[in-house]
């Protein structure tokens, strides 16, 4: 299957998202901040990145845009997973290129559909 980053502040979120794309035959590496992010993404040479917004020092949503304006990661599909689920953030998570969207607390079958389209 795919090797996807997952990059989330809280360990209880980065082991369940973790949970669920290993079930789901997915290769995972974790990250519990986005600092060296730009690093990390050549390092691991992800398919798929799955990243919280609220975050300390630089949240999803500046991660997202940076990544998408460098040539060197534009092509890698981004699926925010946050609590913040308003129609407003949605739109705004587009805005900075991200290629879907998943509020927490979410069931498996959310995550792995959002994974699906976004490496679709």
């Amino acid at each position: 299957m795919s090797k996807i980053v997952v990059i989330d502040d809280s360990q209880a979120e980065l082991q369940l998202i973790e949970s669920y794309l290993k079930a789901a035959h997915h290769t995972v590496v974790t990250f519990s901040t986005t600092d060296k992010l730009e690093e990390k993404i050549v390092k691991e040479q992800p398919d798929l990145i799955v990243m919280d917004v609220v975050m300390p020092g630089r949240n999803g949503f500046q991660a997202c845009r940076d990544l998408k304006n460098d040539v060197r990661f534009n092509r890698i599909p981004i699926v925010l997973c946050t609590s913040k689920g308003q129609a407003s953030d949605k739109f705004w998570g587009q805005q900075q290129g991200a290629n879907g969207h998943v509020v927490k607390p979410f069931k498996s079958e959310e995550l792995l559909q959002a994974v699906k389209l976004a490496l679709s």
